[in-house]
């Protein structure tokens, strides 16, 4: 799942109507993504005010039982996500 939604969310909601693929849902106390939904455009993490919408990457090692993830910071006043 490269996209995520951390703690800092604030439940505006700026991430949900900005999702054209219609993978992010409100929840009680932050909003969540689909990963099977997400097409990683990378459009949550810019358009949150909070900039709780992180790039995780999956390292593929393993570490017991999880998958190892690398975590990128969101980009100030730059893209988010991969580079092509």
């Amino acid at each position: 799942m490269p996209y995520v939604i951390t703690d800092a969310c604030i439940l505006c909601g700026a991430c949900v109507s900005g999702c054209e693929a219609g993978a992010i849902t409100e929840g009680e106390t932050q909003s969540h993504i689909n990963p099977e939904l997400c097409v990683e455009c990378g459009t949550c993490a810019r358009n949150c005010p909070s900039e709780a919408v992180i790039f995780v990457e999956e390292t593929g090692a393993k570490a017991g039982s999880q998958t190892e993830t690398e975590i990128t910071p969101p980009a100030s006043q730059g893209s988010a996500g991969p580079s092509p």
